[in-house]
């Protein structure tokens, strides 16, 4: 393989579609980038268009390996990595959606996790899969579309619907039809995979009536799994890297060890950490999951997953119009030196790890005739590290493994004043890297193991590069008093009486 051959990602998030070139130095060569459109169909619920999720991923292809001057022909292989639990239908033969992409955020499927409760399965699903039953995985979101759309619980019994995470869903069309797949990690966040036998459980899917033939084949995180169709393509491009956005951070953040950690910061917030060969099954509202699987090598992790950190200040910007874009909260944060007592609790879809309150809503506390717009963007950027302090302290005790740093990335880890206010709430230092695209590049890094470009983890580990570390500081008796008013706010936002109010679920 020549020197000028480079990796192509394809990172399909919740807000956007991207396509990044990265060389040997694990160094962006360029970037193509184009914004999903979020439907609201409903309160609480989320949607996507799955053709256009597929579009937009083409266009960056096209667009990025056009910017960076490179043929197709030079791609050495494609990672892929992809906004996890979002819920695709389609029909087997047209390769057209069959429904609108249910994501990962909605809450719509809340009845079906309801009953699944009520049926005293909760505790089983827990047992075999690590995740706690919510709406927020695919499982009751499938269940949802089988059980409200007769045809398409036709089609499914008929063998003729196929059902996957985005990854399969973008396979299946870079393949032309021929390969219908998923890795391991984003298997395990479906809430119908066996994370220790890495299988699909048969006894969940028959709880929820879902066929088996609808689900992909599941292979390593890293393999030559599939090749993109030569025809549609110009050439047969080895796809060999595949995970779950937060599962890449953690690769391409290099937590190749039992407690490294991460918090990625961007939609939502999920640290996690590498528990090794041990399923980190949890009591206290953190996830079991899988790292990756490359050949005999199987990586769990335990994860805390926050559903609003980023988009509470696109909420500042989009709903309550105090800011043009998202970078303008810094220009907030200088209007004012502190959040005024003001806590605000970002439960805008519900409450996530360690919570997971369904019918939670977020709250404003504190607020009196002298709260201003600065206030609350300081309150909002200290809502979205409290909760990651939560996290951490969970996981400190669940897993018995120190956190003595913590890696970040994501969007909102451009943000220097939330990173600090990250390392005083925790307690330890946090590092932010030079290059932020830590997911995409975790799924370089999958990829171009499984074919050479990169030798090993050592030369990895030779592309790292520190932008900044944060050291805890800060007046301890200001943390502890920060920490206590935000107990008592999570508190109230819990249990929330949607339906008194006629808002649904």
């Amino acid at each position: 393989m020549s020197d000028d051959h480079l990796i192509l990602t394809l990172d399909q998030g919740t807000t956007s579609s991207r396509a990044i070139l990265f060389d040997r130095d694990a160094r962006v060569r360029a970037v193509a980038q184009r914004p999903i459109t979020q439907l609201y169909p409903a309160s609480g619920w989320v949607d996507h268009d799955a053709t256009e999720i597929w579009e937009t991923t083409r266009a960056c292809m096209a667009e990025v390996l056009a910017a960076g001057g490179v043929s197709i022909e030079r791609v050495a292989a494609i990672g892929i990595t992809n906004q996890r639990e979002t819920t695709i239908v389609w029909d087997r033969q047209t390769g057209e959606p069959l429904a609108p992409a249910i994501v990962w955020q909605s809450r719509q499927s809340v009845p079906w996790v309801t009953s699944i409760v009520e049926r005293n399965m909760g505790e089983r699903y827990h047992e075999l899969t690590g995740l706690v039953p919510d709406a927020y995985f695919s499982a009751s979101k499938l269940a949802m579309l089988l059980d409200e759309h007769p045809e398409i619980r036709r089609k499914a019994d008929a063998g003729e619907a196929l059902f996957g995470t985005v990854d399969s869903w973008l396979i299946s069309k870079l393949t032309g039809g021929n390969a219908h797949i998923t890795d391991v990690s984003n298997a395990a966040r479906t809430m119908l995979f066996d994370i220790r036998t890495m299988r699909w459980a048969d006894e969940l899917l028959a709880d929820l009536s879902i066929p088996r033939s609808m689900l992909p084949d599941v292979v390593d995180s890293s393999g030559l799994a599939a090749s993109t169709d030569p025809n549609e393509f110009g050439a047969a491009i080895p796809i060999a890297g595949i995970a779950g956005d937060q599962h890449a951070a953690l690769f391409g953040q290099l937590c190749f060890e039992p407690g490294d950690a991460k918090n990625t910061i961007g939609t939502g917030s999920f640290l996690l950490m590498n528990t090794g060969s041990r399923v980190p099954i949890s009591d206290s509202g953190l996830l079991a999951t899988v790292g990756w699987k490359r050949g005999d090598e199987l990586c769990y992790a335990s994860e805390g997953s926050v559903f609003v950190s980023g988009s509470a200040v696109q909420w500042l910007r989009d709903g309550l119009g105090l800011i043009e874009s998202s970078a303008d909260v810094e220009r907030l944060l200088d209007t004012e030196s502190d959040s005024g007592g003001v806590v605000f609790v970002p439960a805008l879809v519900g409450l996530g790890a360690p919570h997971w309150d369904s019918t939670a809503r977020g709250g404003i506390f504190g607020i009196d005739r002298g709260t201003t717009a600065g206030h609350l963007a300081h309150a909002t950027i200290e809502g979205i590290a409290l909760q990651a302090m939560e996290l951490v302290d969970l996981m400190r005790v669940d897993t018995e493994l120190p956190i003595t740093t913590l890696k970040v990335d994501g969007g909102a880890a451009a943000n220097d004043r939330l990173l600090q206010l990250h390392a005083d709430l925790i307690g330890v230092q946090v590092v932010r890297p030079e290059n932020l695209e830590t997911t995409a590049l975790g799924a370089a890094y999958l990829a171009g193991l499984a074919v050479g470009y990169w030798s090993d983890r050592d030369a990895l580990r030779a592309n790292a590069r520190v932008d900044r570390i944060f050291e805890p500081s800060g007046d301890r008796t200001r943390i502890e008093r920060l920490v206590e008013r935000w107990k008592t706010a999570v508190d109230r936002v819990q249990d929330w009486p949607l339906e008194e109010l006629g808002a649904g679920i």
